[in-house]
């Protein structure tokens, strides 16, 4: 049965055909509950399979009852012919559908009727469609219309032949280095197209990126997605968390209300990262687990997991999915330097300029602190040796010619 079939329409339908009585389902409802407290996580209906309330053919035949009744409204928007169902979530089913004005395919986002029914959804649902109409960009599955017809609202948008990211990711499949590259430079840069325009997308993640039999990978879903300038929906949003456990990002956990492009930069990342490891960055028994791993765990390197990954996979993963917003790339751009570097084998060097910036101020502070003390003429030569260590240590960010002059100097 679809996943889009919410707990209590489940339920009511059950009633309606009589296959459990309000008793029965308030059984079911108060054993799940003790079933979740033990840790486990069921589904209503799994719940109402064990207790013998209800049959798999009887279950199998409420969710084509569902989909019957939501396909058939599809069916009803003026000016489209309606040739299957690509896929049901929590929010909406997808048809495919033939736009009969231009004799295309496209693709139709329906909202459920129980969805529809509630303001701030639906509120959220235009925001989507006038969110990537305002987007225009190869990378960025395209927006097309958005409406109503029969009570029923649907987005109309690009039809993408492929698959997502997170289809092959299921199968157990991990990216090759270059495979991965490809896909999250074109997201990076659909990203940056989004960043320029003021938007942030706030859910990037292998679901919302599809992939083309071409081989060119498109951001999906702008459902979460908000104007930076938009500070009304930031404050009304101010401490909730929106996107997704495994790839959100550290300020999105907390709800801040100032969340900018680089919030998409960190999910982005956990994204590569599990594309090029075969794992999400942190794991848990509960969102809440994951979440407080995002915030306080440090990451393991991408490399320690995968040897074969080069080191600027790794360096630039790390920048990406900085816990501090300071720390992370200062634009989509910069990031896309880095990205499109590796790809050609040569080193990131936006990742390792923050690096070697941190690095100079840190020595120059001992350095300084080093100046402050007083030697005897007998501790110059232990002077010399801690002068030469430091730099050594300046020689991953210096010139090799400019630290073969300051040698000479203190040996002198």
């Amino acid at each position: 049965m679809s996943d889009s079939i919410s707990e209590s329409v489940i339920g009511r339908l059950a009633i309606e055909k009589k296959l459990l009585t309000l008793r029965e389902l308030n059984d079911c409802l108060e054993e799940k509950k003790k079933i979740e407290k033990e840790g486990k996580k069921l589904q209503l209906v799994d719940v109402m399979l064990q207790c013998g309330y209800i049959t798999r053919s009887q279950l199998q035949r409420l969710g084509a009852e569902m989909d019957d009744s939501i396909t058939q409204r599809a069916q009803q928007i003026p000016g489209f012919q309606i040739l299957g169902k690509l896929g049901s979530g929590a929010m909406a089913t997808v048809f495919k559908a033939r736009q009969l004005s231009l004799d295309r395919i496209v693709a139709i986002k329906v909202l459920p009727k129980k969805l529809g029914d509630n303001p701030e959804f639906v509120e959220r649902f235009y925001k989507e469609g006038r969110a990537a109409a305002r987007l225009n960009h190869n990378n960025i599955v395209q927006a097309i219309d958005v409406s109503e017809s029969g009570g029923y609202h649907y987005f109309v948008m690009e039809y993408v032949d492929g698959k997502t990211v997170y289809d092959d990711l299921a199968t157990g499949k991990i990216y090759g280095e270059k495979d991965a590259l490809q896909i999250i430079i074109h997201i990076a840069q659909a990203l940056e197209h989004a960043s320029v325009r003021g938007f942030i997308h706030r859910d990037v993640k292998p679901k919302n990126i599809m992939l083309t039999k071409e081989g060119v990978a498109k951001l999906a879903d702008m459902g979460l997605a908000r104007e930076t300038s938009d500070l009304k929906a930031a404050m009304a949003e101010a401490g909730r968390a929106y996107g997704t456990p495994y790839y959100i990002s550290p300020e999105q956990i907390r709800g801040e209300v100032n969340i900018d492009f680089r919030a998409d930069i960190y999910s982005l990342g956990a994204t590569f990262y599990h594309m090029v490891t075969g794992r999400v960055p942190f794991e848990g028994t509960t969102p809440a687990a994951v979440m407080h791993k995002h915030l306080k765990e440090p990451l393991v390197p991408p490399d320690h997991i995968v040897s074969t990954l080069s080191a600027g996979v790794g360096e630039v993963i790390e920048r990406m999915m900085a816990k501090k917003t300071t720390d992370r790339y200062n634009s989509f751009s910069d990031l896309i330097l880095d990205l499109e570097a590796i790809y050609r084998g040569e080193p990131p060097l936006q990742a390792r300029s923050q690096v070697d910036a941190g690095l100079l101020h840190e020595l120059g502070e001992k350095g300084e602190a080093i100046e402050e003390q007083d030697y005897d003429v007998d501790d110059e030569p232990s002077l010399a040796r801690v002068s030469l260590v430091w730099v050594f240590v300046l020689a991953a960010g210096l010139g090799v010619s400019i630290i073969i002059n300051i040698i000479q100097v203190l040996l002198r």
